[in-house]
């Protein structure tokens, strides 16, 4: 593409990058426009600064290797050089008519462009006369079509974007197609060829030559070489590269800290202000790698040695290089601190920049964090380092809030500020588990080392970037899928250690995109540190799996056994650990009951707890949990217990009421709030003399809480597991528990702890577990727990538990872990077979469940985006990495069959519940006293407040409502109560709890139960 001599030397000075449309600039004194030389020169300094700062050496190795012949200086002013073109394209009539237009304009900013427009074309800025006339495309389509012959192909028949078939302008074409996403979606080969015609013909091309020329002279590039330099072969490095220049231009398009500039400033100035101003951004955003103490176990958890499993882990580590790590143990034997041991060991041998650590539930992130701040102080030499929640409602945190309090520096990001769009958008993520609140008194050891969070990584997809994260599992299922900046998710991932907790956990649909992410991560050079309580060998195999793929080797197997794999980056795999007899074992004497219902089952507990014990019952369903509450609450007195011994915790509660209740349940029951104590091995002295739990599955993963005796709905063998892990969890405990909650060995053997499982009877065949659901026209018999478990492993759980029973009414003893491998293969290994009625129900269940695991396989084979293709393992190309807006933002927005999924269950709506005491006022509270401010905010606080206050009254309300019989009116339906909350689900309450807008006298919200249909 060659260009015209036809315009003046200084024209393309005047070509504009970003106006101050929010007032920054002006507000400072200063222009109000920046010219694109500028921008592109900012986001160079900021590439090069990350590059220098940021990037860990395994990332750094990939982009040498992809942009740079193997040699480390030329790739990094490569990187640097494509980086500040990404917005080349803005050179263009379609980008310049956009000055001062469009809904956001000011009166200032249209007289503004009068002015800028009357400058440009007095120097001789090729702008066109007749601007109607202008062909529309968007600026990053018109870099990528114009890039490839502005570095050096000019080969026949490229000129209307057709990709060149030279494969020594291959790279050309995949950098530039990368540059051209940098919005958010990679363009395929037709939205770059639509942009020709856009980009203004032969003057502004001549335009963009002196644009590139002069950021080429500033950084030292030789553009000639840009054909043998750009060669990206693994597809991670075209991630990498396109992750690297969105956080690039985002920090840089920070109108506060890179202030605008003239046309009149050199590019020699331009620079050295550049990297300046990077520099200082750089550091206030805390983006420099994780610098590691070299410290050893006793540094990083003073007054603790590891436990033996936890060293055997340690002996199996490579000493260089990337790693993948499985880790098998039960629930509270320290996974998390070996894993977080890990994470320091590859840090150190790797440099990392951090580290993530992806739970089940947005519940389980809130104490993972509060662990990973008291580790910091040992791993960390640094002053602060960011701490970031990462998940949709991390802005109802108070950690979050305390966190980002801590970092005391003014709220700035790329946009200046939170819009009511990004609230409602906030508001409207579908909730499952909120978190809960921070414990008061952690302990952050003597270190000056601070946990803080910037609040620019509370933005979307930010999180993952800050140098230390716990969120949930999603944004991994999310980064191995086409959606908005799916690529950005990837990079932030790909420059750390990730930890996967509670893999146990995860269906199939997310199972196979964990393997994905797994494949990408492995090829980007990150380590992986997966654990389980319960870790089904299949998966084992198909993490393993994964990991080789993305290395591309095939695993080299030494055959050890044991529960603690490393798979090194070559695909060796090491096993070891202590075996079964060397692990002490946890007893339970398990008892297969059936459901007595609610009254009955209340009646019971508080009977045989009225003396003392803490008791916790698990129910897989909201109503039935609340069902047992409401039972146990009317007997309470009848028993002699107060009303507050009685607590319930489930998910359609409010975050404003339940965090509280998680609060204290966690002082009560949680080890002691004194580290002195808790080290000594002591009591929690505030453990109550006797307490009732009644919750769902949130305290099965995100509480660390320990029960004298527990109660459960059947469920899966390894949640059973899992759940059993709250049973009898601090030994510290042990000498005061009632003599009625432990079963002694009839040999002198060591003594269990008593757990109760419930089933359901089917009424139509004796010994049967009733676990399907009703499929009847009106009803019949059936179990709602098969909506929320496969009615199969609930059959196969009751077999296995039911076949070990001793027939004398003593229960089912079980030792964990060593128990727990052949009752995980019994459920989920081969199909299991009998006679009779229990064979009819086995194989139709089993048919269902094949039959529904096909479709969750079917729709991630459908989403899932892989590094290498094919049963050859042929590398992903830049073609392949394409999306679209019908791709969603993650979760959000885009076409049913094309956005992007972090899991498959059944959808849910995001409800916010405000309360109208007055015609005229909206409280939070049925009292009317927290009133609800939605006037415009003019401070940083006042705004996290406010969003906080919107989330802690904001509920997940599930889709089953809005369909079947009677259901609840479309929430599009609902009233809007205010213009500020238009685009959000807002159901209004009286006083006694009772709808009057929304779904009218169709829901009501109590303080105790929350929210439940009519």
């Amino acid at each position: 593409m060659t260009g015209s001599q036809n315009i003046n030397t200084g024209a393309w000075k005047w070509s504009w990058g970003k106006t101050d449309r929010d007032g920054t600039s002006l507000q400072a004194g200063g222009p109000a426009w920046n010219p694109l030389i500028a921008h592109l020169l900012d986001t160079a300094a900021v590439a090069l600064e990350l590059w220098d700062r940021y990037l860990p050496t395994p990332v750094r190795d990939r982009l040498t290797e992809a942009f740079g012949g193997g040699h480390a200086a030329e790739a990094r002013t490569t990187v640097a050089f494509l980086a500040a073109l990404h917005d080349v394209g803005k050179a263009s009539p379609a980008f310049a008519g956009r000055f001062g237009s469009g809904p956001w304009a000011t009166v200032h900013m249209r007289e503004e462009r009068k002015q800028w427009e009357a400058q440009a074309r007095a120097a001789g800025l090729p702008l066109p006369q007749v601007w109607s006339r202008v062909q529309d495309a968007r600026h990053e389509h018109i870099t990528a079509f114009v890039l490839p012959a502005l570095l050096g192909c000019r080969c026949p028949g490229t000129a209307d974007g057709t990709w060149c078939t030279s494969l020594e302008h291959e790279g050309l074409y995949a950098a530039a197609t990368c540059l051209g996403g940098h919005h958010g979606h990679i363009p395929t080969p037709l939205v770059v060829k639509a942009a020709r015609g856009a980009e203004g013909g032969p003057n502004w091309n001549e335009v963009r030559s002196r644009i590139l020329g002069a950021v080429a002279d500033q950084l030292g590039a030789d553009v000639e070489q840009m054909p043998r330099l750009v060669r990206p072969v693994r597809p991670a490095a075209l991630v990498l590269f396109t992750g690297l220049v969105v956080l690039s231009d985002w920090i840089a398009s920070d109108s506060r800290r890179f202030p605008f500039a003239v046309p009149t400033d050199e590019p020699a100035d331009l620079w050295r202000r550049a990297r300046h101003r990077a520099r200082e951004a750089v550091t206030a955003l805390g983006l420099d790698r994780w610098q590691p103490k070299r410290a050893d176990w006793g540094l990083l958890w003073p007054g603790t040695q590891p436990r033996l499993f936890q060293e055997e882990a340690m002996k199996l580590m490579p000493d260089k290089g990337q790693a993948l790590v499985l880790v098998e143990s039960d629930t509270g034997s320290g996974k998390t601190r070996l894993a977080l041991w890990c994470a320091h060991h590859l840090a150190v041998r790797n440099g990392y920049q951090g580290a993530y650590v992806a739970m089940p539930t947005r519940a389980a992130t809130h104490q993972t964090a509060l662990e990973v701040e008291s580790f910091l102080p040992g791993a960390v030499d640094a002053e602060a380092v960011n701490l970031a929640l990462v998940h949709g409602t991390a802005g109802a945190s108070e950690l979050v809030h305390r966190l980002v309090d801590a970092a005391s520096v003014p709220d700035t990001g790329a946009d200046g500020n939170h819009d009511v769009a990004e609230l409602s958008a906030a508001v409207r993520e579908v909730l499952d588990y909120p978190d809960c609140d921070e414990q008061d008194g952690v302990q952050t050891g003597s270190s000056p080392v601070r946990a803080v969070l910037e609040p620019w990584y509370l933005r979307r997809c930010l999180g993952l970037v800050a140098t230390f994260g716990v969120g949930t599992v999603d944004q991994l299922i999310l980064s191995a899928q086409r959606s908005q900046h799916w690529f950005l998710r990837t990079f932030g991932l790909a420059c750390k250690t990730v930890v996967i907790d509670e893999a146990h956990a995860y269906e199939l649909y997310q199972q196979q995109l964990l393997g994905a992410a797994v494949e990408w991560l492995a090829d980007a050079g990150a380590s992986v540190v997966v654990l389980s309580a319960t870790l089904p060998a299949s998966v084992r195999e198909a993490l393993t799996s994964s990991w080789c793929t993305g290395l591309r080797v095939s695993a080299d197997d030494s055959g050890g056994q044991g529960p603690i794999t490393v798979v090194d980056g070559a695909g060796r795999v090491r096993r070891g650990g202590p075996g079964p007899e060397e692990v002490p074992a946890l007893h339970t004497a398990l008892n297969l009951e059936p459901d007595p219902g609610p009254r009955t089952l209340a009646a019971r507990l508080l009977g045989i707890a009225r003396d003392g014990g803490c008791v916790g019952v698990i129910r897989n369903r909201v109503d039935e949990a609340v069902a047992l509450y409401e039972a146990a609450k009317a007997q309470a007195e009848q028993y002699g217990w107060r009303p507050d011994e009685v607590l319930l915790l489930h998910g359609r509660q409010m975050p404003r009421q339940r965090q509280p209740a998680e609060r204290r349940l966690t002082s009560l029951l949680g080890p002691a709030a004194d580290p002195v104590v808790h080290r000594a091995g002591r009591p929690n002295p505030a453990r109550p003399q006797r307490l009732l739990v009644i919750a769902t599955q949130v305290v099965e993963q995100s509480l660390d809480v320990d029960f004298d005796h527990l109660v459960s709905d059947l469920a899966p063998i390894d949640l059973l597991i899992q759940r059993r892990g709250r049973l009898r969890r601090h030994v510290a405990n042990d000498a005061q528990r009632p003599g009625w909650c432990t079963q002694a060995a009839p040999d002198g053997g060591p003594a269990a702890a008593r757990m109760l499982v419930l089933h359901r009877p089917d009424p139509r065949a004796d010994q049967l577990p009733l676990v399907e659901p009703s499929t009847a026209p009106g009803g019949g018999p059936g179990n709602p727990d098969g909506f929320v478990y496969a009615p199969y492993t609930l059959a196969a759980t009751y077999l296995a538990l039911a076949e070990r029973s001793d027939g004398n009414g003593g229960g089912i003893a079980i030792s964990t872990p060593q128990d727990a491998p052949s009752l995980l293969d019994w459920v989920y290994g081969a199909r299991q077979r009998r006679d009779g009625a229990w064979g009819e129900l086995l194989d139709r269940t089993w048919q269902d469940w094949q039959t529904t695991l096909e479709k969750e396989e079917a729709q991630a084979r459908d989403r899932a985006l892989h590094p290498y293709l094919g049963p050859r393992r042929v590398p992903a190309e830049v073609f392949n990495l394409t999306s679209s807006r019908d791709h969603g933002r993650g979760d959000d927005a885009g076409l049913p069959e094309l956005r992007a999924l972090s899991r498959l269950g059944e959808p849910s709506f995001a409800v916010l519940c405000l309360y109208r005491p007055e015609t005229d006022r909206l409280t939070y509270d049925p009292a009317g006293t927290l009133p609800v401010v939605l006037g415009a905010s003019v401070d940083t606080a006042t705004r996290r407040r406010r969003e906080r206050d919107l989330m802690l009254n904001t509920v997940a309300m599930p889709a089953h409502w809005f369909v079947g019989r009677n259901p609840l009116p479309a929430v599009d339906t609902w009233p809007t109560v205010h213009p500020l909350l238009s685009r959000t689900n807002v159901a209004l309450f009286d006083a006694m709890g009772e709808c009057v807008s929304g779904p009218v006298g169709r829901i009501r919200y109590d303080l105790d139960t929350g929210l439940t249909r009519r």
